[in-house]
């Protein structure tokens, strides 16, 4: 009897959108504790969850995307790296698997500077940057924030190391010239927008990508656990720097999304991680896009 595979195939999902080619690439998942909601029980949680028979408490995917196209070879997120354990940090094989080099990456874009989007840039041990060719683009507000020492000095010894130093480890070897700063509405390459979603991080963006006449949005931390916060888009997380903003912010982007009959892809919806907006309710579902074995 042939031994039986230890390991699932490689996280790669590829789709066409307009001119663009899109892949999904899998960093991973992480389990999280109920800790991470502000507003519900243990047994709230449970029964949200169970709702779609999903773990509980949540495991949270980790995706990035790349983009192949009129921009060139655009990354936006590039995962975790090793900060959260084996069950992360597989983005690099995920792109090797891809037939993809990190060098040919021409631009890497952050929707935020939390570790789990940004802690593929740089290797820490040597100060390499992992992607030697790119530029990172990224909100103008998000990088004044994780590098302003007075904010710095007044965060707890948590976020001033896994926020502000992994951020500053990750991203400062990119700030002689390889560091693009950019502004909410600005189009950044050809048919890419950044369009700010603040409140999680101060800088807290999301990408929009037109193409072919549609409309594709890389929503980032808009929702880290779509079971329960797309279907109630007033629910902060632990993670908030600013609560109240990020629930306004999100119940304003979610309806533009519904309204604009844009395709998703989420940072932390289930691999491979595109959708559709729905309404349920008075919130939101995510219809998971079908899979296809045509590109």
């Amino acid at each position: 009897m042939t031994s039986l595979p230890q390991k699932q195939i490689a996280g790669v999902y590829h789709r066409r959108f307009g001119e663009f080619l899109v892949t999904a690439l899998s960093d991973g998942y992480v389990e999280m504790g109920y800790q991470i909601f502000h507003e519900f029980s243990r047994e709230d949680v449970d029964l949200m969850m169970a709702r779609d028979h999903r773990i509980s408490p949540p495991r949270i995917s980790i995706n990035c995307f790349l983009l192949r196209g009129p921009a060139g070879t655009v990354l936006i997120d590039c995962g975790s790296q090793d900060k959260f354990g084996p069950t992360t940090g597989k983005l690099f094989e995920n792109l090797a698997a891809a037939g993809v080099d990190p060098g040919e990456v021409d631009h890497v874009l952050l929707t935020h500077c939390h570790p789990d989007h940004s802690c593929g840039l740089t290797d820490a041990r040597t100060g390499k940057r992992l992607f030697p060719n790119a530029t990172v683009i990224a909100n103008r507000k998000e990088i004044a924030h994780w590098f302003c020492d007075e904010a710095m000095a007044a965060a707890d010894e948590r976020r001033r190391e896994r926020y502000f130093g992994w951020a500053r480890e990750q991203v400062g070897p990119y700030r002689d010239g390889h560091l693009r700063l950019a502004e909410d509405g600005e189009e950044v390459l050809p048919g890419i927008t950044m369009v700010e979603c603040a409140g999680h991080t101060p800088g807290h963006s999301t990408w929009l990508i037109r193409s072919a006449g549609k409309q594709m949005i890389v929503w980032g931390d808009l929702a880290h656990v779509p079971e329960i916060q797309v279907a109630r888009p007033e629910v902060s997380m632990s993670f908030d720097y600013d609560p109240g903003m990020a629930a306004k912010n999100r119940t304003a982007l979610l309806a533009r999304i519904l309204s604009e009959d844009m395709l998703v892809a989420g940072m932390h919806i289930h691999f491979p991680g595109f959708g559709w907006l729905m309404r349920d309710g008075s919130g939101y579902r995510v219809a998971t896009e079908q899979w296809s074995f045509e590109i």
